[in-house]
């Protein structure tokens, strides 16, 4: 597969752990790219529901990705603050179609004055339940949700005001362009 460039388009694609489609996010900017992780830029994008509902975003928001870690990463630019929702996920691949992932449920939000919310723990256990996850996949994601508040706690990455702020103003040059 071709590593999109800097400024390049992308398909975010999000399924459930039975492969069927759960969300779609078209045109989401590419801010950069590694051998492991990709930076992307939403702003009012166009987002497809499983049941063909469409929504658009309504706010800036930096995406993190990572091949390795569990989880992504979004942080909404918002007139009172930054907000990150963060989805417990299975490390993302990229096709020629999208870049695809596996959302196992769980999110945290965090809050711009720093609260921390876990949310969607019973629509986890009904799905774990009913598309039989894995024990390691229940581990795996438990201990990811570990190194995800650590994370926020630590302002790690995504979670600092200077990495939303490095980010945004890329995403402002390149849409110059």
């Amino acid at each position: 597969m071709r590593v999109p460039k800097e400024g390049e388009f992308v398909t975010i694609q999000s399924y459930k752990h039975d492969g069927s489609l759960h969300r779609t996010w078209r045109d989401t900017m590419v801010l950069k790219t590694s051998e492991c992780s990709l930076i992307g830029m939403n702003d009012h994008t166009l987002v497809t529901e499983s049941d063909g509902r469409r929504w658009v975003t309504r706010e800036p928001a930096v995406l993190y990705f990572h091949t390795k870690y569990w989880f992504n990463i979004i942080a909404m630019i918002r007139e009172k603050g930054v907000s990150y929702y963060c989805n417990l996920a299975s490390p993302f691949v990229l096709d020629e179609e999208a870049l695809k992932y596996i959302d196992y449920d769980l999110d945290i939000k965090v809050f711009p004055d720093g609260e921390k919310r876990l949310l969607d723990v019973d629509e986890y256990e009904d799905h774990r339940k009913i598309m039989q996850y894995p024990t390691e996949i229940d581990l795996i994601l438990k201990e990811n949700v570990k190194i995800l508040v650590d994370w926020i706690n630590e302002g790690k990455g995504p979670f600092s005001d200077e990495y939303v702020e490095t980010w945004y103003q890329r995403y402002q040059q390149l849409s110059k362009r």
